[in-house]
């Protein structure tokens, strides 16, 4: 692909995105919901204008870990230290059964070889924390206690995926599941979550005293970006996602920062402002982008939709991946709306079931007719919830707390 092809698909990319946005909220809809549609539109699934090149990929991954950065940095530290064990609760269950639910689907019922089953199983481990966080913060719902549950528990949903995925990968290639290997990635993301926010808290004091000196405009989203993109390159050398590396960011520069050991550090409310205000309209450019390429990363015509094995594989699938996030959900104590809420928000797959499938694909370990099974499930998985979502907030609006 040329440099001009690529100024094209970024022009047609931004343009459907903001399209379809304004559309899905004048319909009533989460945004979200209109970006991924434009990705499935513009994508293989429909017209097959634009494939998800690397270039493409580099700037969705941008998307979200800038994403992450701005709910770290609006995200209640006191309120998420609260529901700490809620999160726990939700983000275990929500791991384990959805990957023993898949796992025997795959194994008992289908009777797939022990490698795929695990694969899939894996894959259903998944939750999309870009467009949970999306569709919470669309409804304006990101601050309540729901939403600070599902945070907590997406992130951690996050790191148990990674460990996960290296165990499998590690599996795929013939050496058996490594446990040491695995083990060193745990203690490494923990290190990580633990150390990069302080890290970061004291790297925030030079920018701000520079900015206070400074000549010259610009200079917080310049750094702010920087350090943003200095803790995600940290985060994956650590063995953590890329996108916890913005979050933990995020979180350092938020209004009320803590250090584990329970002393509080204060953040100048105005410079929070400052870094929001000036952050915000770059977070805005990037984000449309990772979620349109969700929508280009799914191609619905690949699939052969006259085999009986896709829908029963697919149904069954469906089933449990739904129920291995509910159930953990139901588990908490919380009203029931509550409860409801954030069950549905950790069901979306997205980008992250299909970095599973991919690798399942790619490693010659799933079918043609596993795979494209796979990713009907991510695909329903990701476009319904967040239309439920939108439909259970209204319907129940007088049951929810503030």
């Amino acid at each position: 692909m040329t440099a001009h092809d690529f100024f094209l698909y970024l022009l047609i990319i931004l343009l459907t995105a903001r399209i379809f946005a304004e559309l899905a909220v004048r319909m009533r809809a989460p945004s979200v919901i209109g970006e991924l549609f434009a990705g499935v539109l513009l994508g293989p699934s429909m017209f097959g204008w634009i494939e998800p090149v690397e270039a493409i990929k580099l700037m969705a991954e941008i998307g979200i870990i800038l994403l992450l950065f701005e709910v770290g940095l609006e995200t209640d530290l006191v309120r998420l230290a609260r529901t700490g064990a809620k999160s726990v609760i939700v983000a275990i269950a929500g791991f384990l059964l959805p990957f023993l639910f898949g796992y025997g689907v795959a194994s008992w019922l289908f009777d797939l070889p022990l490698l795929v089953s695990l694969f899939v199983g894996g894959t259903l481990t998944a939750t999309s924390i870009g467009i949970t966080v999306r569709i919470l913060t669309d409804l304006k719902r990101h601050h309540s206690t729901e939403g600070q549950i599902v945070l907590g528990a997406a992130v951690l949903d996050d790191v148990l995926g990674v460990i996960l995925l290296a165990m499998l990968y590690e599996f795929s290639q013939g050496g058996g599941v490594n446990l040491a290997n695995a083990g060193k990635v745990f203690i490494f993301v923990g290190s990580f979550f633990f150390l990069a926010p302080i890290a970061a808290k004291l790297m925030s004091l030079v920018i701000k005293r520079f900015d206070e000196v400074s000549q010259i405009p610009g200079l917080i989203p310049t750094t702010i970006v920087a350090l943003v993109l200095f803790f995600a390159w940290l985060a994956h050398a650590m063995g953590a996602p890329e996108l916890l590396g913005g979050f933990a960011a995020g979180l350092a520069l938020s209004r009320r920062f803590f250090l584990p050991f329970g002393a509080a550090l204060r953040t100048d409310d105005v410079f929070a402002n400052h870094i929001e205000e000036q952050m915000k309209p770059i977070v805005l450019l990037f984000t449309p982008i990772f979620f349109v390429m969700v929508g280009l990363s799914l191609n619905l015509r690949a699939i052969d939709w006259s085999s009986p094995f896709i829908w029963l594989f697919s149904l069954a699938l469906l089933g449990v991946a739904l129920l291995g996030k509910m159930v953990g959900a139901l588990m908490i104590r919380e009203p029931w709306p509550e409860r409801i809420i954030v069950g549905l928000a950790m069901v979306p797959r997205g980008e992250v079931g299909l970095i599973f499938a991919e690798l399942g694909r790619v490693g010659n370990i799933f079918s043609d007719e596993v795979y494209a099974g796979l990713v009907i499930v991510i695909a329903l998985t990701t476009i319904v919830p967040p239309l439920v979502m939108k439909w259970y907030y209204g319907r129940y609006a007088g049951k929810f707390q503030a």
